[in-house]
């Protein structure tokens, strides 16, 4: 017997086997994974805030990641910066999506530093900010679902995910593997600290991924949704 060849006909198959046996268990967690929680209903679309694009700046139809750089906007060069290294650059290429900025009126000249700073002559096509009116800025806030306040010069290092249809998307119970098997109490992530760049790189672009995923399973028919709701969970907590 020859050896030699039956030990490549061995590796030969091998290696043509395993890729395919990944993929097969890949598939069904595809299918069947766990959409990202609506936290957050009917919030409140940009009218009467302005920007400085030909185009209109709106919530409605576009996967956005809000947030709010204040009356002093290089004061959240760092957090811009997390959010364009760590988000932005790696889902500009999705349709649909953006990243929105608000800041108060009267602060142009600032944000236009704030964006000279990130930009780095790249494509910010798809990075908008817009101007309000400090009513109209504590508005929109308050349409939020978040832990954190917003702070006296407007500004958060918090930024939001909000979908196509003005949900805003999160975690509600974000709990960790060791949390569960303690039955620690529920908590959930409803914005994302862009200070912190661990959370940024494990969960916020991992709820992207998902939320991105949920869209194209929609376009081709194949989405089956098993979303919860915040209010979902606390009737569930309500009737234990």
């Amino acid at each position: 017997m020859d050896y030699k060849k039956v030990s490549r006909y061995v590796v030969l198959g091998i290696l043509f086997f395993l890729p395919v046996t990944f993929l097969l268990m890949l598939y069904p967690a595809t299918h069947n994974y766990t959409p990202l929680d609506i936290v957050n209903d009917s919030l409140a679309d940009l009218e009467g805030f302005t920007s400085t694009s030909e185009e209109d700046i709106v919530l409605k139809d576009h996967i956005t990641v809000l947030g709010f750089v204040g009356t002093n906007p290089m004061d959240n060069a760092t957090s811009a910066s997390n959010l364009k290294e760590l988000v932005y650059d790696k889902f500009k290429g999705f349709k649909r999506f953006q990243i929105v900025l608000v800041a108060p009126v009267g602060t142009e000249d600032a944000v236009n530093q704030l964006k000279t700073e990130i930009s780095s002559y790249e494509d910010l096509r798809f990075w908008h900010f817009v101007f309000g009116e400090p009513s109209e800025i504590k508005q929109l806030f308050a349409s939020l679902k978040s832990e954190e306040p917003l702070e006296e010069d407007f500004s958060t290092n918090h930024v939001f995910i909000i979908d196509k249809d003005l949900n805003q998307r999160g975690r509600i119970d974000d709990r960790a593997d060791n949390e569960l098997k303690k039955n620690k109490p529920i908590y959930g992530l409803n914005s994302y600290d862009c200070i912190e760049v661990a959370e940024i790189k494990n969960k916020m672009s991992e709820d992207m991924r998902i939320l991105f995923t949920e869209y194209r399973q929609k376009r081709k028919g194949e989405f089956n949704s098993d979303t919860r709701r915040a209010n979902d969970l606390n009737s569930n907590d309500e009737k234990e």
